[in-house]
């Protein structure tokens, strides 16, 4: 790479970040313009380029466009998650969310939608916390839908291998239960046992497609450390449909450092980082 060529331009960070901000929904500031620099390095060695303004030239063409646009929203896109992040929303899930859906189900499955679902932690907590429900409650059904617009991280998430570290956060009965050792003993890795990840659907999505395809409106939505990255416009259109998908009474869940503050939107807070859909009758 030259000296001319070991950094993107001005004109070719301005056309990402347009790009990225169509197509995606997030937004990047110039000082997020040294992280992209280092997040694009990867899809030039991937692609065998040795400049930023090559890749620029195949992706600005058709089909550089076409095949590569996936690719680009993978490495822009932060995916940073935990087993039993947040504990209280789990809790919350456990002894509000749930005993309420059960009073008013009328043969209906619960559905708890993980949206920026990343590398999996998340949707497959709320799988065992409602499998561990279901055991105790005869006659409850769920289902689990996990969504990302990041190829990446969900076909990782699919696979359910995680290292001991990760998955330290998980109690030690569920540890046992659900998780199964490499065959290789001295293997530090752990993978979800089949019975739970065929419990999880793993599905892309893309915030800013009109339609998310989703079907069956929802009893509570995760969408937690998500909404952060784009602008406060995109913000509200992003959960205004989030919020179309809740049954009345469901429960939204986000990220602390997010609000809803001065939104135009059919919610209620009920407890720190958490909504209500109004419509919920007592």
């Amino acid at each position: 790479m030259s000296d001319s060529d070991d950094k993107i331009s001005t004109r070719d960070f301005a056309r990402l970040c347009q790009l990225i901000h169509d197509r995606a929904g997030i937004h990047l500031s110039q000082e997020k313009r040294t992280m992209l620099e280092v997040r694009i390095k990867r899809r030039l060695k991937a692609l065998g380029m040795h400049s930023y303004r090559r890749y620029c030239e195949y992706l600005f063409a058709d089909r550089g466009l076409r095949e590569e646009i996936v690719h680009l929203i993978d490495v822009v896109t932060t995916n940073k998650t935990d087993f039993f992040r947040e504990p209280k929303h789990f809790d919350f899930l456990l002894e509000r969310s749930l005993p309420e859906f059960e009073q008013g189900a009328m043969g209906r499955s619960f559905l708890v939608w993980s949206a920026g679902c990343s590398t999996g932690e998340e949707p497959y907590t709320l799988a065992m916390l409602l499998s561990e429900y279901a055991q105790m409650h005869p006659g409850f059904r769920f289902r689990v839908l996990a969504t990302d617009i990041s190829t990446a991280v969900l076909e990782r998430a699919q696979l359910g291998i995680y290292t001991e570290e990760a998955v330290r956060p998980v109690p030690g009965v569920m540890q046992r239960k659900y998780f199964m050792h490499s065959r290789d003993r001295e293997s530090p890795r752990l993978r979800v046992v089949p019975e739970l990840r065929r419990l999880v659907e793993f599905r892309r999505l893309n915030f800013m497609d009109r339609d998310y395809g989703v079907t069956e409106k929802a009893s509570a939505i995760f969408c937690r450390n998500v909404i952060i990255y784009f602008e406060r416009f995109t913000q509200q259109a992003i959960l205004k449909k989030l919020t179309d998908y809740l049954v009345p009474g469901g429960y939204l869940f986000v990220g602390h450092a997010e609000t809803l503050h001065d939104m135009n939107l059919p919610l209620v807070p009920v407890a720190p980082s958490l909504y209500q859909r109004l419509g919920y009758a007592a």
